[in-house]
């Protein structure tokens, strides 16, 4: 049996003796109430019986002394029945339970219409002066006969009542000490009963208790269990649970141990693979910065040719106009000079310092590796302000609004940091729409709430030309010209602001809708962050 059970076994059964103990106690507590609004009934019963009498009494005496005196302007107030016929109603009320009641006070009721039509008959003759009419009707004792029917009728109304009263005390008496041994006894029982059920609960679990808290240190310190605990209730259960806990512990030290194995060995090719990547990073640069400089030599052997071959084009053409050919033969000589020949040689003119560029290009670009970064706290405000002041030429030119927001420091080098947003800002500009008002934002987005801060994000935002979406997958690749030669350049721009970024440990990405504009976010370490670190 579930520990749970035997506990609401343990609660119910002393409580449902409480139960019964409270019901009857609430029985015996209700009949006391209840004969105790019965005594004061029967004292209102009595109250509105003496509240009747006590008036026609006094009306009586009253009239006996007027029939004495003669006084023939004698006259009984119609309030005095109608205040006895609510009384009476009243009453009626109270004992509307009684029957015996009921049937008595329409009794004292009639009474009262007798007695009140004597009285109007002694008070007609007593106004009429037949005083020997009256004398002879109280000689009858006509009066005495109305008032004292009247007083024995309500006695034995009261004596009733008083019975009933009396009857009432006593079983109120009884209620109230039935009340006061229940009420002992419910004590009594609930103590009895509340002892007996921690006896019970308790007897026998001490020791299981004590086996199980053994475990639970045991299991804190990772020492072996002793052996589980018998039955089938919450405590082998916990029990059970401890020991399971105990062969997962294990297991998982045996895993863990094994993952450390594996995590040190894939730490080790890792390191490996990381030196290897630096290795070929490095002989990439080397590489680039070589052949670079390799090709320098031919592209001067080139550039200088071909303006020699420039100058031989110019005494050629003058040598054939001082010669005596034929006018048509020196045409066609010209021609070939100035069209065929020079052609060509602009073409290669051309070829050679378009090769130069790139090659400058891939020179930058192997310099972003290995320029050694100065990282310190850099204000990106002023950073910003200082690009936008370098291109007001160009921001005036193409009447564009430009819109800085707040920006935050962060941590890194200012240089690099001033090539990032200078070819963000200049490839905005430079790719803006002419057939509507340029405007160009630049702000960061706020710091995430709570939690720890290590990068800010930064946006610059355009109202441009917007980028193909079948560009986007190669806009930040080195030489990529996305809008033909609407601005000049070799298209390495994107490509060194990914690299410089990725050096400060951040991440640049962009969003754009072709013929609306582009936003390009870049994330940078926080400068407080590093603060706080250093």
């Amino acid at each position: 049996m579930r520990l749970t059970t035997k506990g609401l076994l343990l609660i119910a059964i002393p409580t449902a003796v409480e139960l019964a103990l409270l019901s009857g106690l609430v029985k015996a507590q209700n009949d006391a109430e209840q004969a105790e609004q019965w005594a004061l009934h029967s004292k209102d019963v009595l109250r509105q019986t003496s509240a009747i009498l006590e008036p026609v009494l006094i009306e009586s005496v009253r009239m006996r002394g007027a029939v004495l005196k003669n006084e023939r302007g004698s006259s009984t107030p119609v309030t005095l029945w109608i205040d006895l016929d609510r009384r009476i109603d009243h009453l009626v009320d109270l004992v509307a339970d009684n029957p015996v009641q009921v049937e008595r006070a329409a009794q004292i009721r009639q009474s009262v219409q007798a007695y009140r039509q004597w009285s109007d008959r002694v008070q007609d003759l007593l106004r009429t002066g037949r005083r020997d009419d009256l004398l002879e009707r109280f000689r009858n004792q006509a009066s005495v006969d109305v008032v004292d029917r009247f007083r024995t009728q309500l006695t034995a109304f009261q004596n009733e009542e008083l019975r009933m009263d009396a009857m009432r005390s006593a079983q109120a008496a009884q209620a109230l000490a039935q009340q006061q041994q229940l009420t002992a006894a419910v004590v009594v029982g609930s103590l009895v009963m509340t002892a007996l059920a921690v006896f019970l609960f308790t007897r026998g679990l001490r020791g299981r208790l004590a086996r199980l808290s053994d475990n639970a240190a045991r299991l804190a310190e990772s020492a072996p269990l002793g052996p589980p605990s018998a039955g089938n209730d919450e405590i082998a259960q916990l029990d059970e649970i401890l020991h399971d806990t105990s062969r997962r512990l294990l297991e998982s030290e045996r895993l863990q141990a094994r993952f450390q194995s594996d995590l040190a060995r894939r730490a080790d090719e890792l390191a490996r693979t990381n030196e290897t990547l630096h290795q070929q990073t490095q002989e990439n640069e080397m590489f680039i910065y070589s052949v670079s400089h390799d090709l320098r030599a031919p592209l001067v052997n080139l550039q200088g040719f071909s303006k020699e071959l420039t100058h031989a084009c110019d005494d050629l053409r003058e040598a054939v106009r001082a010669s005596s050919l034929e006018p048509a033969e020196r045409e066609r000589i010209e021609r070939l000079i100035d069209e065929d020949i020079g052609e060509a040689l602009r073409y290669l003119q051309s070829a050679v310092l378009r090769a130069a560029h790139i090659i400058d290009s891939l020179l930058r670009l192997s310099r972003v590796g290995r320029v050694e970064y100065r990282r310190q706290e850099v204000d990106v405000a002023a950073v910003v302000r200082h690009v936008l002041d370098a291109m007001q030429a160009s921001i005036r030119a193409c009447h564009a609004e430009i819109v800085v927001d707040e920006l935050p420091p962060v941590w890194g080098d200012p240089t690099a940091l001033e090539q990032i947003f200078a070819n963000l800002i200049g490839n905005a500009i430079n790719y803006l729409d002419a057939d509507r008002p340029g405007r160009i934002e630049i702000g960061a987005l706020p710091a995430p709430p709570g939690g720890v801060r290590s990068l800010r994000i930064f946006y610059v935002k355009d109202n441009g030309l917007g980028i193909p979406a079948g560009a986007m997958p190669r806009l930040f690749n080195a030489f990529q010209r996305l809008h033909g030669n609407i601005a000049a350049g070799e298209g390495i721009g994107l490509a060194l602001v990914r690299r410089m970024v990725e050096r400060h440990g951040g991440r640049v990405w962009a969003e754009s809708t072709e013929g609306e504009g582009t936003t390009f976010y870049l994330s940078l370490p926080e400068a407080a962050k590093q603060v706080v670190a250093a």
